[in-house]
């Protein structure tokens, strides 16, 4: 049940970071060197960034539902112990 606890190295989460200011840089160096208009340079930037921040809500929300589901089955399984320790004797 504790192996389900383990955190990620410290090399990943280094690995996530940087991958993610890599891809956030790329993105902005393409909006800023696109051959366009201000005005849909602007719309792209926003729409990008707006892409972001939803990347980010959606993987904590999903996140936060798996560790709850994790809790709700860790609840349920000391229940059925107790009942079966209780029957059981």
């Amino acid at each position: 049940m504790d192996s389900e606890l383990t955190s990620h190295s410290g090399s990943w989460v280094f690995f996530v970071k940087v991958s993610f200011a890599i891809a956030l840089l790329a993105a902005a160096a393409g909006v800023l060197l696109a051959p366009v208009d201000l005005v849909l340079k602007g719309y792209m930037g926003i729409s990008a960034l707006f892409l972001v921040t939803t990347t980010i809500t959606l993987s904590k929300t999903l996140r936060d539902e798996h560790e709850q589901q994790r809790i709700v089955n860790r609840i349920s399984e000391a229940r059925t112990h107790q009942l079966l320790k209780e029957y059981g004797e």
